[in-house]
Parts: structure tokens; C-alpha cells; sequence
């Protein structure tokens, strides 16, 4: 698709990524049926081929931005279309390069800016998060039962086990924002689960947001201050001997993986935004199923789980197929799952910016995921988690988190004191 940058692009880094990356598509509309809204709505322009095309207006000079925005607002970033199309169109580096233009012509309403502004600056910031969790518990009586139905009830944490002497191998554990607030007993999951398998914890000093909340909203500048924040803080607990940087929520470990082409055109931060992508790994990729036997899983059978595969695990990291083998390896039985590659609609903020089309998607899911009868939904990304859970018939849980029961329940008797 051939291109001509506006005169106001000419010569800009937009400009020049949006010449390249429109150049790839050749209009075969293979990217159609694995597009969620499309299938949803029926309309070309919430296609990912209609949102190339209103890209590259965009980028051309076309003022109808109202028009433009409304049809890229409703793209969920799932990714699905990348993995259908033949010509390797990177489609969420479009859609992301479409919003930021989008924002820098200031065409939004005040409270649309004052929405997506509260939105990056309160989800993005761990304490504001965990106490205003808090205050929600406390408050909980008071709050309309739609609000009420979100607010996810105190977990139990498992054991942890601290990095310590005994563990050879360390890792850095991403903390992130909105799970350390609802669901810190995910991380300490992982914890539990990594240090059985003789791996240690520890946590980057410093550590922001990973940057997914501004960057997938437009906020690019604000998206490369905290990258850079946490390349710095990253790399120093690489230098403390971190073998890998690990994410149990799969939308930042998507988001830390890509800092390297982020920054590739930055000639202070390419290379350590590279070291920093390179040494990125989703939790999964850290557990094999020889390490599971070894911890006496598997030896019997267990719950009956319907996995739903974030979009950020399988079209992103592409990593398809591996949480499905672990759980298998600990005694888990996976129910079929129909349209296993189907968005479930939460998408970030998505399922607070559209939630009609999100509230659709979640019930296809739903449908889906419930088919095989499961007793418990098993995920990998706490946004997919915290959207299903409220309307599911049965728990949903992260995955780590059954795996880490599973080590309890196989764990030897302790000895009477």
C-alpha cells in the first residue's frame, strides 16, 4: 500500500514507521475473519483492513479524526490478524502509531481526555491502585452492585520462597500495577512454584509501570519515560545476577519483550532495550513439564480446567500451547475450548472504554470456555482474569496459581512437632 505522508509528517519518526509499515498490506482481506469486532459488528472499518486504510488517511492529512477514532478506539490490539496475515503486517505497531496521531491532533472531548488521562495516571501507579482497592473493600456495602461485582475478595497468598543462598538461579519478578493491587497472591504463586523448581525471586528496585496503559492509548511520550525507567532498574538486577526478567501477567511481559523495538531508532537506549527484551521471559517459559514430575505433580488426576489463552500469550508472545502442556504435566484435565483464538473482550482498558462490545465478546468467550463443562477457567493475564470473573459460573483463576496448589496438595505431611 503505497503511501504519501502528510508535509507535517515529512521527515518524522511517524511519518517514516507509517510509510513502512503500510507499504506490507496488499489489501487480501485475510486479516478479516480472525478480527473479533469484525465478526462482531460486520463493518470493514472495525477490520483490521478498514483501520489500515483509515490509518493511512490519517496519515495523509485527513481531518475526519472523529470518524477515524471511533473505528480505532473499537480495535481490541488482540493481534489475531497478525498471526492470519501472509504478508507479515504489523498491525498493532499501526494501530498504535494511529492513536498517537490521533492524539497529538487534540480532536477528543474533555471528558474523553479526562477519562483516558485518569485511566493511564491512577492504573499505572501500584499504590494508587492498592489502596484504592482497599478503600472499595471497605466501602463495598455502599457501592452499586455492577461496581460491588468487581471488586475481587482478599486471596489467600501460598508460601513464598524469598531468593536466597539456596538458589543458584535468580529471576526478576515484575510486580506490575493492577495485579500487586487485586491479585498480589498471583506473584506469590509464582514464587512458590518457581522456588520448588530451585529458582529464586527478587524484585527491580524502582520498577514503574511497564508502559502498555499509555503507549496502547496514544501517550507515547509519557509510554517512553517509563520504559526507560525501567530499562535502568532492570539492567541493575541483571547486573545483580538475574538470569531473566519474568512476567506472570502476559500483556507487560508482551510490552517489556518489545521495548527493543520501541527504541530501535534511539541510539542512547537501543542497546539496552534489546538487553533488556532479550532477557524478558513469560512465567511459562521458565517451567517445563520434567521440573513439574520432579516436584511430584502429575501422579494424580485434578481439577478439569477450560483454558482461555490471553490474546497478549498467543498472538502476541506467541507462546500457544505451552500453559495448555504444564497444566497437563501437573494432573490437570483441559475441556475443549471452541475458537481457542477468540478475544475474551477485556483488552486493557478496552472493557471500560467500549463496554458494549467487550461485554459481547466476554459472553462469547463464556459460552465457549463453559462448553466442556469445566470446574475452574484458568488464564494468564490478570485484565482477561478480572473480566471474566465477575460473570463466570465457576472460579477463575491464573494458571500458576492452580499449579502452585497442586505442589501444596503433593507436598509431603510435615513430621508432629
Amino acid at each position: 500500500m503505497h503511501t504519501t505522508p502528510a508535509s507535517w509528517l515529512e521527515g518524522t519518526r511517524q511519518g517514516k514507521q507509517a510509510r513502512e509499515l503500510l507499504s506490507r498490506c496488499v489489501h487480501c482481506g485475510f486479516c478479516l475473519p480472525a478480527c473479533p469486532t469484525y465478526r462482531l459488528l460486520g463493518n470493514e472499518l472495525d477490520s483490521p483492513r478498514g483501520r489500515i486504510y483509515l490509518i493511512k488517511q490519517l496519515v495523509e492529512g485527513e481531518q475526519q479524526t472523529d470518524m477515524i477514532g471511533k473505528h480505532l478506539d473499537r480495535c481490541l490490539t488482540c493481534r489475531a490478524c497478525e498471526a492470519a496475515c501472509p504478508s507479515g503486517v504489523q498491525y498493532g505497531r499501526l494501530v498504535d502509531l494511529g492513536r498517537e496521531l490521533l492524539e497529538s491532533a487534540d480532536r477528543r472531548g474533555t471528558g474523553e481526555r479526562v477519562t483516558r488521562w485518569l485511566l493511564t495516571e491512577t492504573l499505572s501507579r501500584r499504590r494508587l491502585v492498592s489502596g484504592g482497592i482497599g478503600l472499595a473493600r471497605a466501602l463495598g456495602p455502599l457501592l452499586p452492585a455492577a461496581l460491588r461485582s468487581r471488586i475481587p475478595p482478599p486471596a489467600r497468598s501460598p508460601a513464598s520462597s524469598a531468593a536466597d543462598a539456596s538458589h543458584a538461579r535468580r529471576v526478576v519478578l515484575l510486580e506490575g500495577c493492577v495485579q500487586s493491587g487485586l491479585r498480589p497472591g498471583i506473584n506469590a504463586a509464582a514464587t512458590r512454584v518457581l522456588g520448588t523448581l530451585g529458582i529464586g525471586v527478587m524484585q527491580a528496585e524502582r520498577e514503574q509501570c511497564c508502559g502498555a496503559l499509555c503507549h496502547h492509548l496514544g501517550r507515547h511520550d509519557r509510554a517512553l519515560g517509563q520504559v526507560r525507567s525501567n530499562i535502568e532498574s532492570f539492567a541493575e538486577a541483571l547486573d545483580r545476577g538475574a538470569e531473566a526478567i519474568v512476567s506472570t501477567t502476559s500483556a507487560c511481559g508482551l510490552m517489556v519483550k518489545e521495548y527493543a523495538m520501541l527504541l530501535q531508532n534511539d541510539q542512547r537506549w537501543s542497546a539496552p532495550a534489546q538487553r533488556i527484551s532479550a532477557a524478558t521471559r513469560d512465567v511459562s517459559e521458565l517451567i517445563d513439564a520434567e521440573g513439574l514430575a520432579r516436584a511430584g505433580l502429575g501422579s494424580r488426576p485434578r481439577a478439569r480446567v477450560a483454558l482461555q489463552s490471553p490474546c497478549t500469550l498467543q498472538h502476541g508472545q506467541r507462546l500457544t500451547g505451552r500453559v495448555e502442556r504444564l497444566l497437563q504435566a501437573a494432573g490437570f484435565t483441559l475441556a475443549p475450548v471452541a475458537n481457542p483464538t477468540d478475544c475474551c473482550g477485556s483488552a486493557g482498558t478496552y472493557s471500560i472504554l467500549q463496554p458494549e462490545i467487550s461485554n459481547a465478546l466476554r459472553e462469547r468467550k463464556l459460552e465457549a470456555l463453559m462448553a466442556g463443562e469445566p470446574q475452574v477457567i484458568a488464564t494468564a493475564n490478570i485484565g482477561c482474569l478480572e473480566h471474566l470473573r465477575p460473570v463466570a459460573p465457576v472460579p477463575v483463576r491464573h494458571w500458576i496459581e492452580l499449579l502452585a496448589d497442586a505442589i501444596e496438595d503433593s507436598a509431603p505431611p510435615s513430621a508432629p512437632g
